[in-house]
């Protein structure tokens, strides 16, 4: 079943020229939603000021092959480990989801317009990694929503409590979800309804950029690449730049007493979850 291209079979009731147009179209709604995003929240603008106004600050250069090695830095860390996230199972769950929107996306789009011809035969390794894409991205969206989401029992909000805010991940729960299901049971009556889902929650997806955090993944990776260079050439975003274990910052306490205090003291509030709201 997991081997067997779905859209394939598709093709015997929908051209394919149609799937591909419906592709297409995906992919226009992604930029138009994003540029629209760019435009009313100016984080094009912002990010290239905030450039400007830090090499103004620098108090040093950083070289072409520095600023290299902070992109592959960045890479490394905030894009292709999630590195940012200090809760592991927050990161691990990202990562469930960035990686099988990945392997979902391509793979569907490889499915649909090389061998979605009626009665092709795709590679086995496809299909699979069709269906690998999907089950990952619904593992990590559930995980995400069930039990990362928020601390709802300290918010005593309800668990399915929604708001716009959660668009983005109830959409790829849709696609996700609804995308494996119609797999399982196509050729059945449910299975066209599972479908129609399918359809729905990823036009919901790719059609709610303006207003879902979907525009996010592009800005992220080119924030955290500044964050670096500002950090390298010493502008800092205007921030100080004197760390906690310097021994300038012992100087700057205001009580004498704590100067000679461990660095780390303090973060006992951290060995709890906040739950006595």
């Amino acid at each position: 079943m997991i081997t067997s291209n779905p859209f394939a079979e598709l093709a015997a009731v929908i051209p394919p020229a149609v799937m591909q147009a419906y592709v297409v179209l995906m992919v226009i709604l992604v930029a138009g939603g994003t540029i629209l995003d760019m435009v009313h929240k100016k984080n094009a603008k912002y990010f290239f000021e905030n450039a400007k106004k830090a090499k103004q600050n620098a108090v040093r250069s950083v070289g072409a092959g520095e600023k290299f090695g902070l992109m592959v830095k960045t890479a490394g860390k905030e894009v292709l480990t999630a590195g940012e996230f200090a809760n592991s199972q927050r990161r691990i769950s990202h990562l469930f989801m960035m990686y099988g929107f990945i392997v979902f996306v391509v793979v569907s789009a490889i499915l649909i317009f090389a061998h979605s011809a009626p009665g092709a035969q795709a590679p086995a390794i496809l299909p699979l990694l069709w269906h690998l894409g999907a089950l990952s991205l619904a593992v990590g969206g559930y995980w995400f929503w069930v039990a990362i989401r928020v601390d709802l029992s300290s918010e005593g909000r309800p668990l399915f409590a929604v708001s716009r805010a959660d668009l983005f991940i109830l959409s790829l729960l849709a696609m996700s979800t609804f995308a494996l299901l119609w797999s399982f049971t196509q050729g059945t009556a449910i299975g066209w309804l599972f479908f129609a889902l399918f359809i729905a929650g990823t036009t919901t997806l790719f059609g709610s950029v303006y207003w879902s955090k979907f525009a996010h993944m592009f800005f992220k990776p080119a924030a955290a690449y500044q964050k670096r260079v500002t950090r390298a050439d010493g502008s800092a975003e205007n921030l100080p730049t004197i760390t906690r274990d310097d021994p300038a910052q012992r100087q700057r306490h205001s009580l004498e007493l704590l100067r000679d205090a461990p660095m780390d003291m303090g973060l006992g509030i951290k060995r709890e979850a906040p739950n006595h709201y």
